[in-house]
């Protein structure tokens, strides 16, 4: 069945060519296979729901004694089967073709890995997909849930002046960011605050939204927010830590750039549903009618 324009729009039928710079992102690699085998223990059942490659799954492998990977995809289902076959421990690895809204294992599973991750939760169907997953288990298992790669994330938002002069040329366009790299056309001016919170194991929030404040420290020109996913790969009650990974920041031009002073106080409002399109991440800022 070929894609409709939403499922493309929506990231569920990414083209293998795309998923090149998965596997070469070493900060997303090296913290699920870290968190992989931190959480996953030897000899259990792993499910992954949407599989891609088969990358985390492999990983899963390592450990556990049978692990499913689900993928929609026909094109990533063939390069998943193939590329595990070339792999030691791939063929623990039951690549099968299914949509993750739809697919149940046929027995308990210790372990669910997921990475359909998209900054701010838009985009991609992490969040409908694992609550999805949550009720169906529930009403074929029953208890307990299995472990959730990642376990949680925490999502803020940053003022921020951002240069979108591209020799000459004006074009303020939404942007992405790397979280490692230095970022010279970015003048943060204020601190991140944290606007949800969320582990996978509880019920998660099918709307994104806040209304709250940020507090500018700098002069300057607030003419875009940054926005910040920190997932919660993993946490290691043992050794005392977890694993993290950023994904990429979103920077979202405001429709009235706003001269600020330090000190100022800005009023920020938006809302948007879990896996919802980039473009309806609208937020509106005026300043603050609050004391300074």
């Amino acid at each position: 069945m070929s894609p409709t324009h939403e499922q493309a729009e929506l990231g569920q039928f990414i083209p293998l060519i795309y998923h090149y710079n998965m596997l070469a992102d070493p900060a997303r690699m090296n913290a699920f296979r870290d968190a992989i085998a931190l959480a996953v223990p030897l000899g259990s059942r792993v499910l992954e729901l949407g599989g891609g490659t088969g990358v985390l799954s492999f990983f899963a492998a390592q450990r556990a004694a049978k692990v499913w990977c689900v993928e929609r995809n026909p094109e990533l289902v063939g390069a998943a089967r193939r590329i595990l076959a070339l792999n030691a421990g791939g063929n623990r690895v039951e690549v099968v073709e299914a949509d993750a809204f739809d697919y149940l294992p046929p027995e308990p599973v210790d372990v669910v890995i997921c990475e359909m991750l998209h900054v701010g939760m838009l985009r991609e169907k992490q969040i409908p997909v694992i609550e999805s997953f949550k009720r169906r288990y529930r009403e074929k298992f029953g208890g307990p849930m299995p472990r959730f790669i990642p376990e949680g994330f925490i999502q803020a938002v940053q003022p921020v002046q951002q240069s979108f002069d591209f020799g000459g040329y004006y074009a303020p366009l939404v942007l992405l960011q790397d979280p490692s790299a230095l970022q010279p056309r970015s003048l943060e001016l204020g601190t991140p605050v944290a606007y949800q919170i969320s582990a996978y194991d509880e019920a998660l929030p099918a709307e994104c939204s806040w209304r709250g404040e940020l507090t500018v420290d700098g002069d300057g020109q607030l003419n875009a927010l940054r926005f910040i996913t920190k997932n919660v790969v993993t946490i290691s009650v043992e050794e005392q830590r977890s694993v993290d990974w950023f994904s990429q920041y979103l920077i979202v031009p405001l429709a009235e750039p706003l001269a600020v002073r330090t000190g100022e106080r800005m009023a920020v409002d938006f809302s948007y549903l879990a896996g919802d399109p980039i473009a309806t991440l609208q937020p509106v800022v005026t300043r603050s009618v609050s004391a300074a």
